[in-house]
């Protein structure tokens, strides 16, 4: 696999470098090492401060919601590495605003570790802290055992709903019981057509032969539930949405949020041909799409394949979906409210 970079040890903090220089004004660094980044205007006095974060290769994933409605801070790791309860701790004392700080981010053993940690290192300094694992990964647990699933691109959901609550002046406590409530409503299944390859190891995460799919892959190439034959496009949007709406039990006539998201080298021609059948479905299924997202949202390197997410929508919900928010890599018009669906008595 061919890449454009430099040295790979030097990876990650080049991209930190670019984006700082890309966009002035939108984001800062909070240490000197630039692993831990925040909003260009945090720390927000009486404001919430919410911090992500996880290993980089997924972009836009966790740097690219820091921002407007959004994230206050995140903290940076290598290529698929957690970040250190330093660099989390970093962050988390650049964005408290004297109102808390809520920590979401994904149901990874070494992420729970470090954030963990940095809580512990917080206490001392007054700032509380309250955490939401992101857990939306339908493939990775079966529902009895939801608290053990993975975080994959329902994270756009909770970010965005977070971020919205704690712009409009919300409650830690609140802002907590909004995040986890957007983390339960939300459901997530993938399909991998071909490996990443980490830059310093310069070979693929995981092998499959050419020809072949893999329904349930994990954004860090861990194994999925299926594995055979590449099929249509409607045919994986059927196996996809079949396990997501088994598991969401969604009742007739809900309003959904559906976010359709590219793994890094899926074209988005590809994603739309997705979404096409995923509408079908939805209609089929006597529900109504509120929003839809679709383009890359959490990828990992250059792996081909998708990800969709569905969220259950309330009132709520939706009205913090539809907050403005804004950040170097998420805008509103990445969202597009669809026509009002009639709720059924």
């Amino acid at each position: 696999m061919k890449k454009i970079i430099n040295q790979p040890d030097q990876f990650v903090d080049e991209v930190i470098d670019s984006l700082l220089m890309a966009h002035p004004g939108w984001i800062k660094a909070a240490t000197a090492d630039r692993r831990a980044l925040v909003r260009a205007d945090a720390p927000k006095r009486g404001r919430v401060g919410i911090v992500t974060g996880g290993g980089s290769g997924h972009m836009p994933g966790f740097l690219g919601y820091v921002g407007e409605g959004l994230c206050s801070g995140v903290a940076v790791g290598n290529v698929f590495s957690s970040p250190s309860a330093e660099q989390i701790f970093e962050a988390t004392k650049a964005v408290d605003g004297g109102a808390g700080v809520l920590y979401v981010y994904g149901n990874y053993g070494g992420d729970v570790f470090n954030f963990d940690l940095a809580a512990d290192l917080a206490e001392p300094e007054g700032i509380e802290i309250k955490t939401v694992l992101l857990t939306d990964d339908v493939a990775s647990a079966p529902a009895e055992r939801s608290n053990e699933r993975r975080g994959v691109a329902g994270m756009v959901f909770a970010f965005k709903c977070a971020g919205a609550a704690a712009e409009r002046g919300d409650s830690l406590e609140e802002v907590t019981r909004i995040t986890a409530k957007a983390n339960s409503h939300c459901r997530t299944m993938g399909v991998g057509l071909s490996p990443t390859i980490l830059p310093a190891a310069g070979k693929p995460t995981f092998t499959l032969p050419e020809g072949e799919m893999e329904i349930g892959i994990g954004i860090h190439g861990e194994p999925g539930t299926h594995r055979g034959a590449l099929e249509s496009a409607d045919a994986i949007a059927d196996r996809l949405m079949g396990e997501i709406l088994a598991d969401l039990k969604a009742p007739q006539g809900a309003r959904i949020a559906v976010l359709v998201n590219g793994l890094g080298a899926t074209p988005l021609e590809e994603l739309y041909v997705l979404y096409r059948r995923v509408a079908k479905l939805t209609t089929d299924a006597g529900l109504g799409i509120a929003r839809a997202y679709v383009g890359e949202y959490v990828t990992s390197l250059e792996m081909a394949g998708a990800s969709i997410t569905v969220m259950l929508l309330d009132d709520e919900l939706e009205h913090l979906l539809a907050a403005p928010a804004r950040s170097p890599l998420f805008h509103a018009w990445n969202s597009v409210a669809t026509a009002p669906v009639r709720r059924t008595a």
